[in-house]
């Protein structure tokens, strides 16, 4: 993008990905190195409306007169683009086509799939994908520097955890945070957001591998309900410890089992990484299948009861090829 400004030539753009990336940003930067602060009327932001009379209307109208006295051309941004109905992307690919002379055109959109091949064909595109944590944290410490915020070391990682690669979000829950508690810590950010901790989740496993099913249920409930939680946001977290492996869980054999070669009283160290592959996809399967009910509208109670019954049986299988 900086070449094609420095040279002179820059094309119709897209911008797309998910939000917090930056593509706005990007977008105003440039405009800051076309224009200077009073030409700034050479650019038409037309993000608040988005039917086919702003096309035809305020669109054409700006992009059909010339700029006098000062080559260049204008630009056009149209954020939020993805939301333009379908009639209006079409005469937008006209206007575009008819006054590329004078007139650029910025596209900017979260679902690529939503604009429609024409407008894409016209246009550079380019994808803003989530932010690494390596580009997140020196902008975030420089905002907490500036703003003076009491920021712990677990509180900074957990920000850019929940914040899954969108700077904007990142710097919501670091603001709530910062106001609701003072100090930044782990605990206080996924208190803010309504996260499980991850203390909470290493006890909901605990429950469900070593505890019977009903006390399961029972202490998870009660748990729910203390910390206001939702099973969506449990089971997302579970999914990470079973996924990729979390904190170690004991696993305790002390249910009266004949023929079980430890002796009862005990107990071996289960860590979530060391499920034999086989049960571990079957596991994954069950937790997929959830998801589905529950983005389906189903009771979270029962679902909640399919969450347990499901690690029950996978430590029976355990335990059955121990």
């Amino acid at each position: 993008v900086q070449r094609f400004i420095s040279e002179d030539r820059l094309p119709h753009l897209l911008l797309y990905g998910p939000p917090g990336t930056g593509k706005t940003s990007t977008i105003l930067a440039c405009a800051r190195q076309l224009y200077r602060e009073r030409e700034f009327g050479s650019m038409l932001n037309a993000s608040d409306d988005r039917g086919i009379d702003i096309v035809r209307g305020p669109i054409l109208s700006f992009a059909s007169t010339r700029t006098i006295f000062k080559k260049g051309f204008k630009l056009v941004i149209l954020d939020e683009a993805d939301a333009m109905t379908q009639d209006a992307q079409n005469a937008l690919r006209r206007v575009i086509e008819k006054f590329t002379e004078n007139t650029r055109f910025c596209l900017i959109c979260n679902y690529l799939s939503k604009i429609i091949p024409a407008l894409q064909s016209r246009c550079t595109r380019f994808r803003f994908g989530p932010l690494t944590p390596e580009l997140m944290v020196p902008r975030l410490q420089h905002v907490i520097q500036e703003e003076g915020v009491d920021v712990t070391e677990d509180g900074m990682k957990a920000l850019v955890t929940l914040s899954s690669g969108d700077m904007r979000r990142a710097l919501n829950i670091l603001q709530s945070t910062s106001m609701a508690f003072g100090k930044v810590t782990e605990e206080n950010v996924y208190t803010c957001t309504g996260h499980p901790l991850k203390s909470d989740i290493a006890n909901i496993l605990d429950w469900m591998l070593n505890q019977d099913f009903s006390t399961a249920y029972r202490k998870i409930m009660e748990l729910k309900t203390l910390k206001g939680l939702a099973l969506q946001d449990i089971l997302t977290e579970i999914h990470l410890f079973v996924h990729r492996g979390g904190e170690r869980v004991w696993l305790r054999m002390v249910l009266e089992r004949p023929n079980f070669p430890l002796p009862l009283t005990e107990c071996f160290l289960l860590s979530t990484v060391d499920f034999p592959p086989s049960i571990r996809i079957q596991l994954l399967i069950k937790l997929a299948d959830i998801e589905y009910r529950l983005a389906a509208g189903t009771n979270e109670k029962i679902q909640l009861s399919s969450l347990i019954a499901a690690f029950q049986v996978t430590r029976d299988l355990v335990v059955a090829e121990a």
